[in-house]
């Protein structure tokens, strides 16, 4: 019991991760999985079922949204099922002791590609046209095929990659890729499950994972709009690599002196790449603020100009009705209403 409420506090954070990301459930409920000892294929596969009814529930949440390109999911979502399902089969097919440094492997990778990402500002370049199949198939394939052998990958790989073309509003494209994965997933699962059989998933670590995950749901939603996006990126980056690295010098067996120091030099590669974050955090902050104050007193400035007549210039027919309206009205207006009529007849 203690070790599925275990699990499903695992879910939790791990949706909490997404919620806030747009990826990253799959990477990191593999990575707290295989640090709690589950062998590496039959993490993958619990994560991928579980994904099922995570991101179905998540594209059906972006389709009422209006957050989900379908053409783009089209495009993405077969290739990825391609690719998943054949990294699937080629982590099942290995022994557990060579799967764990694969898998950890590609963890940490993409860990330490979290801390760069998002220890620098956050860019989007502007572009024109429609993405083609050409780049979203290959794109996809290769998703797919590290999402099934890292056991998460496929938010890390496709999202940054569709974001950088900057022919996407980054909505779509967070709604576009966490829809498609509910095909990724069902076609992972269709792996192990050739690959494993039944007895390959952990049933109850599905069940704690996806209970946890469809708790925290409403809960990443608030989180998304209070965590910067960026701060969390790094420190969710900083414990992947961490953890992993851990699975890595264990199966390069590094001695006991030299597994201090590389924990020392990734530890200090974290508290730099989080210093590097809320630096650009910071700096985007103010130009943000930057902005909206010349936008603020650009509109201003417009409105005092449209507002004020030019010296000289003729009345234009509704100004002078407006001024004959108002002495009008001064005949039959009540003692004390002067200044009111002044700033009618001004305005």
């Amino acid at each position: 019991m203690r070790k599925l409420l275990i699990l499903a506090l695992v879910g939790l954070a791990a949706q909490l991760v997404d919620g806030a990301l747009g990826m990253a459930y799959g990477l990191t409920s593999s990575t707290l999985l295989l640090f709690v000892g589950v062998a590496p294929a039959a993490a993958s596969a619990s994560v991928h079922l579980a994904e099922i009814g995570t991101t179905l529930a998540a594209g059906v949440a972006h389709w009422r949204f209006g957050n989900v390109d379908w053409r783009v999911v089209t495009r993405i979502a077969l290739p990825g099922a391609v690719g998943a399902f054949v990294g699937a089969t080629f982590l099942s097919s290995i022994s557990t002791e060579n799967a764990a440094p694969w898998m950890a492997g590609i963890l940490f990778t993409l860990g330490a590609y979290l801390l760069v990402r998002f220890s620098r500002p956050l860019r989007q370049r502007s572009g024109a046209g429609r993405l083609r199949g050409r780049f979203l198939g290959p794109l996809g394939l290769v998703a797919g095929f590290v999402d099934a052998t890292g056991g998460g990958g496929w938010g890390p790989v496709a999202t940054p990659a569709l974001l950088v073309s900057g022919r996407m509003e980054p909505r779509k494209v967070i709604g576009s890729v966490d829809t498609a994965e509910f095909v990724v997933a069902g076609a992972a699962s269709i792996g192990f499950l050739i690959g494993l059989g039944s007895e390959g998933f952990l049933l109850p670590t599905v069940a704690a994972l996806l209970i946890g995950g469809l708790i925290a749901a409403p809960v990443a939603a608030w989180l998304v709009r209070i965590v910067p996006a960026q701060l969390l990126g790094a420190t969710i980056g900083g414990v992947i690599v961490l953890t992993n690295a851990r699975i890595l010098l264990k199966a390069g067996d590094a001695g006991s002196t030299v597994r201090p120091v590389v924990y020392v030099l990734l530890a200090v590669g974290w508290v730099v790449a989080l210093t590097f974050a809320v630096r650009a955090l910071r700096r985007t902050r103010r130009a943000r603020a930057i902005v909206d104050a010349a936008a603020t007193a650009t509109a201003t400035t417009a409105v005092a100009t449209a507002d004020t007549p030019a010296v000289g210039a003729t009345p234009s027919p509704d100004t002078a009705a407006a001024v004959v309206g108002a002495g009008a009205v001064a005949g039959s207006a009540p003692a004390g209403a002067d200044d009111d009529r002044l700033a009618v007849v001004e305005r």
